[in-house]
């Protein structure tokens, strides 16, 4: 497996395959983007996207293969605690929001509030801190987060 080592302050290396850091990446941009978004339904969308990119990334470095059996697909919110037992609540949380957020995809105006979209933006970039903690990577600054209203 090709992988890339990353040097954590403390000096201690850890290794994290390029996809994985590749979904973190992501999921600092997306978190980047969702916050300058206008609407509060793209805020939401992006927030909650962040957060699944973040889980992904988790999932990608620790999930090991599975046996070929036919089975039904997963969500990453249900692969995460298996992987990753500590970020169990946080799993069952974003897997809660999933249907307000394919609501506000659709479009559908009273989907989401500006204050549900602000509080999940702050949750998912608390989240994505932590799935960076947890693979070991260091972590970014945090991002500046909207004014409550």
């Amino acid at each position: 497996m090709n992988t890339i080592s990353q040097v954590r302050p403390d000096r201690v290396r850890c290794r994290v395959a390029p996809s994985a850091l590749a979904l973190l990446e992501s999921a600092r941009q997306g978190l980047v983007t969702a916050e300058s978004d206008v609407s509060a339904g793209g805020r939401y969308v992006g927030a909650h996207l962040a957060a699944l990119r973040a889980a992904a990334a988790i999932v990608a470095a620790r999930a090991e293969p599975a046996p070929p059996r036919r089975r039904r697909p997963q969500s990453v919110w249900e692969l995460l605690p298996r992987v990753e037992p500590t970020l169990s609540e946080w799993a069952a949380f974003f897997a809660a929001g999933a249907g307000k957020r394919a609501a506000a995809e659709a479009g559908l105006p009273r989907a989401v509030t500006s204050r549900e979209a602000d509080e999940l933006l702050r949750d998912a970039g608390t989240f994505v801190s932590l799935a960076e903690t947890a693979l070991g990577v260091p972590a970014q600054s945090p991002l500046p987060l909207p004014a409550a209203i």
